[in-house]
């Protein structure tokens, strides 16, 4: 395995902090939902609530490994992509829960699939970095 060069370093910054705020909000967000949500909302909202949380926590780990990843190995475009789809894929997918746990709409979570498609994407891009000749 190759060492990350400087110019992987803003790239495996930016992914560290985007996991570690998502991380964060993701915490905050679970708290929320056992002090606030679970009063106001039915079982099964709540359990599509605490789905997106757990998705978050768990893909903002994923971002931290990647900035760790690209620190230790070549930045390729696929782990670029990777990161891409993994903050995507929580914006959407996590996200598109808040926002109808929150009050709106519910044709909001018509998102949350392709939210999950992208997250899925993310994870195989990463297996593919792993196992590609560099440069791919």
């Amino acid at each position: 395995m190759t060492t990350g060069n400087d110019a992987s370093q803003p790239f495996a910054r930016r992914c560290i902090v985007a996991g570690s705020i998502l991380m964060f909000t993701g915490l905050v967000l679970g708290a929320i939902g056992t002090h606030v949500v679970a009063d106001r909302v039915s079982p099964r909202e709540l359990a599509s609530y605490e789905t997106a949380v757990l998705y978050q926590l768990l893909h903002a780990l994923g971002l931290v490994l990647l900035g760790v990843l690209a620190r230790l190995t070549d930045v390729t475009s696929t782990l670029r992509w990777a990161a891409r789809l993994m903050g995507i894929g929580v914006v959407m997918f996590s996200g598109s829960i808040y926002l109808a746990t929150a009050g709106m709409p519910h044709s909001v979570l018509a998102v949350a699939p392709s939210g999950g498609v992208a997250l899925m994407a993310s994870w195989a891009l990463l297996a593919w970095h792993a196992v590609a000749p560099r440069g791919a």
